[in-house]
């Protein structure tokens, strides 16, 4: 398989006097053996490898051999054949899913035992200290070389392998996220195909960017499913109800506004997602605090209350008439304190904290709600209704839409 990366070298090499292929060619196959055995004793995890791959090794190791005599005798001598060959390598180490240390340690272990062999053979022909050194020189040169091309092979396979990976976990996102959700078993074929455990339970998360501004991806962890090219953003997350798990995606996600849904079973996770945005939609209209990662199931209340506004707006023009007829800046003061007398059980003193007034100002409008409203103030049963209603005209007087 051919592996494009930068093109091909045009390093030169050092072209070193005298009759080298003679010199080499006593020894170049016996030292080829004995490279292969050296790095299969450094490197366990070649000894492992089936004979196929070693036997693709050993191929590799007399190419290199033979080329690099080739390169420092004849100024014409190419590089690009073994720097193909050294990609393709790197690529496969990668492919496989095995770190590219093996395979440098590798060649470090080649480069050693050729440097090894030559000295003493040097010894033999006479050879000069000088030419000795220069010889020495080039098989360090060359063995960078060949590093850089197995490291090109490496990070185009991996940026390969981890476009694939991308593209199968957004596709099994897409599946999971779908109503209704495939089989159990496609979803278990795709889950395999993506490198992902199917959980027992999930949750999704609803996410929208805080500014305009370019981010960093968050650093989630990796088990969580992410896509944040979708028109709305959202994750996947397994097992959201698992130790640290909360505290991890707040760290992640502090430069986003986030909002989880309830932890549900693989089948009901587009319900999760659709309820995580809806939660969010508050969140962004100021009906429901943005601080942090948003819990639906924290505001269960106001979802239930405004999956529906028109219709509570509609009973709220009834049920709140007596204030309509007041100007808007009183009306906007005794519609906030009778909410927070719904919501604090009529004790002034905790509405005038919460309003930040005085118990007596309290008092003095809760008076006037008295008669405006009369006994239906305290009907039990009337103030869930009176509650939901000032929720809503609230948030629509505060957007300019209440009329």
């Amino acid at each position: 398989m051919s592996i494009t990366l930068d093109g091909p070298s045009h390093r030169t090499f050092p072209q070193l006097p005298g009759d080298w292929e003679a010199f080499f060619a006593p020894f170049l196959g016996g030292v080829a053996d004995e490279m292969i055995e050296e790095i299969k004793a450094g490197v366990p995890e070649f000894a492992r490898m089936e004979p196929a791959y070693v036997t693709n090794i050993r191929t590799a190791v007399e190419g290199a051999l033979q080329d690099f005599v080739r390169l420092i005798t004849d100024a014409d001598a190419s590089l690009d054949r073994l720097t193909e060959v050294f990609r393709y390598i790197g690529w496969g180490e990668a492919r496989v899913g095995r770190s590219l240390d093996d395979l440098q340690v590798a060649m470090r272990i080649g480069a050693r035992v050729a440097l090894r062999r030559i000295t003493a053979e040097s010894e033999r022909y006479d050879l000069p200290r000088t030419s000795l050194g220069e010889l020495a020189e080039a098989i360090l040169l060359f063995l960078d070389e060949l590093a850089a091309a197995a490291s090109a092979g490496y990070h185009t396979a991996s940026e390969q392998v981890a476009g694939e990976q991308t593209r199968r976990r957004r596709r099994l996102m897409d599946m999971l996220l779908a109503d209704p959700t495939p089989s159990p078993s496609v979803l278990a074929d795709a889950a395999r195909d993506a490198g992902w455990r199917l959980p027992k339970n999930v949750a999704a998360v609803a996410l929208r960017e805080r500014r305009t501004e370019e981010y960093l991806q968050p650093a989630l962890p990796p088990d969580v499913l992410m896509d944040l090219n979708r028109h709305e953003p959202c994750l996947v997350v397994p097992d959201p109800d698992g130790p640290g798990r909360r505290q991890a995606l707040e760290t992640a996600l502090r430069e986003w506004s986030a909002a989880i849904g309830p932890t549900v079973e693989l089948t009901e996770l587009s319900g999760s997602l659709r309820w995580a945005r809806e939660v969010l939609a508050l969140a962004h209209r100021g009906v429901v605090p943005d601080d942090g990662l948003i819990r639906c199931v924290d505001h269960l209340p106001t979802l239930v209350v405004f999956k529906d506004e028109e219709l509570v707006w509609t009973v709220a023009r009834t049920r709140l008439a007596p204030l309509l007829d007041i100007r808007a800046r009183h009306r906007d003061r005794l519609a906030r304190t009778l909410l927070a007398c719904l919501q604090n059980g009529f004790n002034a003193t905790e509405v005038a904290a919460r309003l930040h007034v005085h118990p007596q100002t309290v008092r003095y409008r809760l008076h006037q709600l008295e008669e405006l409203f009369g006994d239906q103030l305290y009907d039990p049963e009337a103030r869930m209704a009176f509650e939901m209603c000032l929720r809503v005209w609230l948030t629509l007087h505060a957007e300019g839409r209440e009329s």
